[in-house]
């Protein structure tokens, strides 16, 4: 049930936070001949970060030339990964909810439905914990890029002493922040998921009944054999009074007794 209700709603707070991001940054040059000087120079980049496409004039401080500078780096390959994810699972999220609500006995025919589950969330949890992983260290990078004192050191007129190059104003990245956390956040709930739906795979409660069914095996074949002891002593017993009742020893002892008064009579 939690799947179901928070895994669309954190894949959406992913693939927004990161892929509906924009944000600049201000910096300011002061010429040494103050009507050279541009004190607001922006700065604007956004998803998907890549700000070797991202220009923007600086003055040099040398007369009215202005020089044509670009940021330095190509993050999108991180960025555009984790936004992919993310929208893959927010669909594959939607479209299991349709099935557990509406089509439950179809979902367990045969029981592909939860094969197929399984393995589908194992994939994901999988890939939001690559792309969650290869965001962040692309976050990072995409920080030191945007920095503006890493930015200055691009100007040519910000490397002579007597100009003053200072930053005005830094990215906001909050929202990025966030959507690193929310991806490792949908990596800890789809992977808690593993579990539920490996019980609905049907491997779990087999596993369970396997030990039970061995047991009453050997406790039949066990209990066939102590009826077999059962019958083979009585018949034993039985056997042993039929040869008990011997009856040419037996004879042999009465006709021993006859023998005595026959002698006795001769003997007269």
């Amino acid at each position: 049930m939690c799947m179901v209700i928070f895994a669309p709603l954190f894949a959406i707070f992913a693939f927004a936070t990161c892929g509906g991001y924009s944000g600049g940054l201000r910096l300011s040059v002061d010429c040494a001949n103050k009507s050279e000087s541009d004190l607001n120079i922006d700065i604007a980049f956004a998803y998907p970060f890549r700000l070797h496409q991202v220009n923007f004039d600086a003055p040099t401080c040398e007369g009215k030339h202005r020089e044509k500078l670009s940021l330095i780096g190509d993050f999108s390959s991180s960025a555009e990964f984790f936004v992919t994810i993310a929208v893959f699972a927010f669909l594959y999220s939607l479209a299991a909810t349709v099935v557990y609500i509406f089509f439950q006995n179809k979902y367990r025919e045969n029981n592909r439905g939860p094969l197929i589950d399984f393995i589908v969330t194992v994939v994901f949890s999988f890939l939001w914990l690559v792309g969650s992983s290869a965001w962040a260290k692309g976050l990072s990078d995409v920080k030191i890029a945007t920095d503006p004192d890493e930015v200055l050191l691009l100007m040519s007129a910000c490397k002579q002493q007597s100009n003053k190059c200072l930053p005005v104003h830094s990215p906001v990245m909050s929202s990025l922040n966030t959507s690193v956390v929310f991806g490792f956040l949908n990596f800890i709930l789809w992977a808690g998921n593993i579990w539920f739906v490996f019980k609905e795979t049907g491997w779990h409660s087999s596993g369970q009944r396997h030990p039970p069914d061995t047991m009453e095996k050997q406790s039949s074949s066990y209990n066939q054999g102590g009826y077999n002891q059962d019958s083979y002593g009585p018949a034993g017993g039985y056997n042993q009074p039929g040869s008990y009742g011997q009856v040419g020893e037996y004879g042999q002892s009465q006709s021993y007794g006859q023998s005595g008064p026959t002698s006795f009579t001769n003997q007269i």
